[in-house]
């Protein structure tokens, strides 16, 4: 193979990579759109949790419940995320959640 022919197989080759990323990218986006969409919609049923959790004498912080959702969450997990780091997204998560003001 000349060396203008591999010159332009690799050029090529970025251009289609340099598409594919950017494709890949439009996507992420797309989806972090979603994932702040549904961290409000959490936030604001973990709102009104709050607001309702002092008359039925329930602590504010339970660590039993946090458990479950964790463990929710590793049942329905098909990866490529590892259980590990889904803990370790949601430990985030649910502090913010935590800190909410009534």
């Amino acid at each position: 193979m000349d060396g203008f022919r591999r010159s332009f197989l690799i050029a090529e080759e970025r251009r289609d990579s340099k598409g594919i990323i950017e494709e890949h990218r439009a996507a992420i986006d797309d989806i972090d759109e979603q994932i702040v969409e549904l961290l409000n919609q959490r936030a604001r049923h973990a709102h009104v949790i709050q607001i309702h959790k002092p008359a039925e004498q329930m602590a504010l912080f339970d660590p039993q419940r946090e458990e479950e959702v964790c463990i929710h969450l590793e049942e329905c997990n098909e990866g490529p995320l590892y259980n590990e780091q889904l803990r370790y997204i949601y430990a985030a998560i649910l502090k913010v959640m935590k800190e909410l003001r009534v």
